[in-house]
């Protein structure tokens, strides 16, 4: 049984109930119990002082990888949900192209034994969409999803074969399930590393044209509009994609999309001195792209922002751009890098909460992301202003792949809680 807890006198600010206000939240096995004034025969085991921080609720990240089963050598579900906690994220979705591969129960057994024995934050698995995510043959989707699978997906592995594709979702629109679409051509985009513009011209490397993005994202609605399937569309990079889910959306189709934070922050110009750090896919695009995404947060066309976490060890950054291998170690700094988007004007505060934790909450249809009493205490207590220096020693996540190491970060988790257990406390 967790403790009896009360986090006091911060600023409360929960998007699904428009809550926004200093006051003192009671905590009492591992839910949330009274906002205020304590309930009835609460007796205090733990006081947290948040006066002057913000209380909100947990983050729930759309796609990190936590490179276990597999590739413990990049980050395992300890070192990952670690991180995760100190980045104030309390549920994170992970994707399948795990070694194994997640198209089975025992994989995603696996996975959850491991997160609950790590118990800092809760996995969320995506199940794979075909067999060994190979294109070709159907997944056993309903086993996977009675396991404990919140979605079921592709990653950006091709499914060249549109019937395939159709029959996937109209096997997963049998059960409802949730399609994520990572949505790219592979030919198209085979050979590029970035955005495929004057930059790449420039330096004389390999580019991701916009429709690498575009026509997958189109073959992808039209067949989510002829299934009938409960689809979401993660990481988009180009104002293009964002502008067809927005006609899907109007249209009726049960159609929701995220972006990752770099790509609201960053252009293909990050490139610029060949920095593999910024080598991610799909590739940071144009400033009218950014400006476009940017849109399309604000108009509520993209629910939620994610990390898109991809912890690498050091070999994988370190060759010439071409041969490095894609993502950020993103957990960490998800919260600061939202708090950006809000200094610059491009979100509230109350917005940037609502990114991050109530609007993906809603995506997966899950009681998250919200303050509401009697749901699970999965809570995020952070400082917007505080001033901290991202450095490699006091990282948790394996990856130290980030261009923001050695940098100064504006907004610190203090407290992380999950289930009402306080699994981060900053030092």
């Amino acid at each position: 049984m967790s403790m009896n807890i009360v986090i006091r006198g911060g600023r409360v600010m929960d998007p699904a109930s428009q809550l926004d206000s200093v006051t003192d939240l009671y905590i009492s096995d591992g839910k949330i119990a009274a906002l205020g004034e304590a309930p009835a025969g609460f007796v205090e085991e733990l006081s947290l002082d948040a006066s002057g921080l913000i209380v909100s609720p947990g983050f729930v990240d759309l796609c990190a990888r936590v490179r276990e089963p597999g590739n413990s050598a990049k980050g395992t579900i300890r070192s990952e949900t670690q991180a995760a906690a100190a980045g104030g994220i309390t549920s994170l979705c992970v994707p399948p192209d795990s070694n194994p591969i997640n198209d089975s129960t025992a994989v995603t057994k696996l996975i959850m034994d491991k997160a609950r024995q790590a118990g800092f934050a809760k996995i969320l698995p995506i199940g794979a969409l075909t067999k060994g995510l190979e294109g070709e043959q159907l997944a056993n989707m309903q086993a996977l999803a009675e396991a404990g699978c919140i979605a079921l997906s592709n990653t950006r592995l091709p499914i060249r074969n549109s019937l395939t594709l159709m029959r996937c979702l109209e096997y997963a629109a049998t059960f409802d399930l949730l399609v994520i679409f990572q949505s790219q051509d592979a030919d198209l985009a085979s050979a590029g590393v970035m955005h495929d513009g004057a930059t790449a011209t420039r330096l004389g490397l390999s580019g991701i044209p916009e429709t690498a993005e575009t026509i997958a994202v189109a073959r992808d609605l039209l067949l989510v509009e002829q299934t009938g399937v409960r689809a979401h569309f993660g990481q988009l990079s180009t104002a293009r994609a964002v502008q067809l889910i927005m006609d899907a959306r109007a249209k009726g189709l049960r159609v929701t999309a995220d972006v990752a934070v770099h790509h609201l922050l960053y252009t293909d110009t990050k490139l610029k001195g060949f920095d593999s750090l910024y080598h991610i896919n799909p590739p940071l695009r144009s400033s009218i792209d950014r400006a476009g995404l940017r849109e399309a947060l604000l108009g509520g066309t993209l629910s939620a922002i994610c990390s898109d976490h991809q912890p690498h060890d050091e070999a994988a950054k370190r060759a010439p751009l071409s041969a490095t291998e894609p993502g950020i170690s993103s957990l960490e700094t998800l919260l600061p890098q939202a708090l950006t988007l809000v200094e610059q004007g491009v979100l509230d505060m109350m917005q940037m909460i609502d990114k991050l934790a109530s609007g993906p909450a809603k995506v997966l249809g899950i009681q998250a992301g919200r303050l509401a009493l009697g749901d699970a205490a999965d809570i995020c207590v952070f400082d917007p202003k505080q001033e901290w220096l991202l450095s490699a020693n006091q990282m948790h996540s394996t990856g130290k792949n980030t261009p923001l190491l050695k940098k100064t970060q504006t907004g610190k988790v203090r407290y992380t809680l999950v289930d009402g257990e306080l699994v981060y406390q900053a030092h």
